[in-house]
């Protein structure tokens, strides 16, 4: 009877090790999916970008039922203006407030969500944005500007002051979701593949997995369009190969 005891605990016990293991696999695919909220904010960015409307509608609906609050909405349109320009961003804003308003006509009351933590940093502003940048790359920034920045400085000090200082500052959205609203408004826009570079590089740097950036590329052929999926692919698939010789 000892020996028929021990053999059902000892089963037992293998049978429980099995599905601790199954459990942590699918735990750990699991975090290699992007999650509701994150899968909607690339059509809201993407569509917001193109300008179509009406695919946007349900774009943004989908976006709150998945758990967007409607200020991180407004933030993603907000956000976007820096890459594609103001009037997108207003037309994208605009569109939203008829969703808003079409919901709440049906009895339906979305979460508002919180504002923009009050910001407490004597740094300048340039410096403010030189840090977050230097975050989001992973390295620290040399003081000798080249390329662009060194044709045009003025245009340097923009995107440092206002894009990744006034902008990045502000913590509706995480680092992680501005740059899922980035790449997702850039493969849209298209015609600006070294910006998708080094934007998607960037997204490898602040937590998401290459499964979850090839995830975002089937996202965009689903809900944006063949077109703009496969440039992101090309430039995706680089950025990995790269990675692999490294």
């Amino acid at each position: 009877m000892k020996k028929i005891g021990l053999r059902i605990l000892m089963v037992l016990m293998g049978v429980t090790c099995f599905y601790g293991s199954l459990f942590a696999q699918n735990n750990e695919e699991l975090t290699m999916t992007l999650s509701a909220k994150q899968q909607s904010i690339i059509p809201i960015a993407a569509l917001t970008a193109k300008g179509e409307l009406q695919q946007l509608k349900p774009a943004i609906s989908e976006g709150l039922e998945a758990g967007l609050t409607v200020n991180e909405i407004k933030e993603i349109m907000v956000h976007l203006y820096a890459y594609c320009g103001f009037p997108r961003s207003i037309r994208g804003l605009q569109t939203f407030m008829e969703v808003v308003d079409e919901r709440e006509a049906k009895g339906m009351k979305d979460e508002a969500g919180v504002e923009a933590s009050p910001l407490n940093d004597n740094r300048s502003k340039y410096d403010r944005g030189k840090a977050n940048l230097e975050t989001l790359i992973g390295r620290p920034l040399g003081e000798t500007q080249s390329g662009y920045a060194a044709f045009a400085p003025v245009i340097e000090v923009f995107l440092k002051e206002h894009l990744f200082a006034d902008i990045f500052d502000r913590d509706v959205l995480s680092f992680a979701e501005r740059e899922l609203v980035t790449v997702s408004v850039i493969s849209a826009i298209g015609g600006a593949e070294p910006m998708l570079r080094s934007h998607l590089s960037i997204c490898l740097n602040v937590g998401y997995t290459p499964e979850q950036l090839n995830e975002f590329v089937g996202i965009l052929q689903s809900k944006v369009g063949k077109k703009e999926s496969k440039a992101a692919q090309a430039v995706l698939n680089q950025i990995l190969e790269s990675r692999q010789e490294q």
